[in-house]
């Protein structure tokens, strides 16, 4: 299937007041649409559902041809989506975060992964972004999960805007992908199009004293104001959107290490396992630099919150990314 062209994709193309329209949603919205538009093209492309809401009227009722509800049975619908691909179809299994990467984990290791079958599992819900149901549906423990899977891609959107880039990108993968989605609306990272490249990190902001890397919407919006803070006390710190945690951009990571004082990783996620688990992989195997973790800590959090309020409360903030990269580049004593 060959990606299809963006019309926003081409510098300038769109003005503001239409960039905004068309990406300040949810990126779930983003996504869902974009899917659409992928099964109007190739009918291979096959959304199937666990009963998710809002896929069987913006999908189902366009076309009905290409749209399965498997019910709220997520070991069957990671089964289903396998056999679907063995045929030669192209599914996409919907489902939330931690409902894929924990209830159906077996399914998804052996029926998907270890037959290395085109399923694309999308999840919502990712991270503290279902605060609102209480921990019961906290999903900080996935990537640490799915990204020990053997052929396993695994993609993090920033904001909107990438997760239609992300999904095009993606769309001739041979083998599997998890895009892992919030919920609600989060603030636009990126204002104008630009080239997305899958396995490859964006650098947001140019910097030489110290690195900060993040990955998913808030870690990112943080990390960049963060680098506004670090500024005014004169510290120049890279920003890397790592959008892509498997495979990780290796390279990017290398030249942090070597080439600023350290690393700072920004996550959604418990601080074990996950982005900043994968970056201290890539430093010690190669070029040993000081890492500080910035994420989710060893705990439960047993109350109701929206996600940001949830971050802030487990550490995952701009004024804890400041100290961290302030104390690498300025050593107490």
């Amino acid at each position: 299937m060959t990606t299809p062209t963006i019309e926003a994709a081409r510098p300038g193309a769109v003005p503001e007041p239409d960039w905004q329209e068309r990406y300040g949603v949810a990126s779930r919205d983003v996504y869902r649409r974009t899917l659409v538009e992928l099964a109007r093209e190739d009918p291979r492309v096959f959304c199937v559902d666990s009963d998710m809401g809002g896929l069987e009227t913006l999908f189902g009722e366009e076309l009905p041809a290409q749209y399965v509800n498997v019910g709220i049975a997520e070991a069957n619908l990671m089964g289903v989506s396998a056999g679907m691909a063995a045929t030669g179809l192209l599914p996409y299994a919907h489902t939330i975060s931690g409902f894929a990467a924990t209830r159906a984990c077996e399914q998804l290791k052996v029926d998907v992964a270890g037959n290395d079958l085109p399923v694309r599992v999308v999840v919502t819900h990712a991270g503290l972004s279902a605060g609102h149901y209480g921990p019961t549906h906290h999903a900080v423990d996935d990537l640490a999960i799915v990204r020990t899977l053997p052929n396993m891609t695994v993609v993090v959107p920033a904001d909107a805007v990438e997760t239609e880039y992300a999904v095009r990108a993606t769309a001739d993968l041979p083998g599997p992908l998890f895009l892992r989605l919030g919920r609600a609306a989060t603030p636009l990272v990126h204002h104008e199009p630009y080239e997305f490249r899958l396995g490859e990190a964006r650098l947001l902001r140019a910097g030489d004293d110290v690195t900060l890397v993040a990955t998913g919407p808030y870690p990112v919006s943080m990390a960049l104001e963060a680098h506004e803070a670090l500024a005014a006390m004169g510290i120049s710190a890279r920003v890397l959107n790592m959008h892509t945690i498997k495979p990780l951009d290796r390279d990017a990571v290398l030249r942090a290490a070597r080439e600023t004082a350290g690393i700072v990783t920004v996550e959604d996620h418990l601080v074990a396992g996950g982005l900043g688990a994968a970056v201290a992989e890539v430093v010690t195997e190669e070029a040993p630099c000081r890492v500080r973790r910035i994420g989710v800590p060893d705990r439960f959090f047993d109350h109701v919150a929206d996600e940001r309020e949830l971050l802030v409360e487990a550490g995952v903030s701009p004024e804890r990314i400041t100290l961290a990269a302030a104390s690498l580049v300025r050593p107490a004593g």
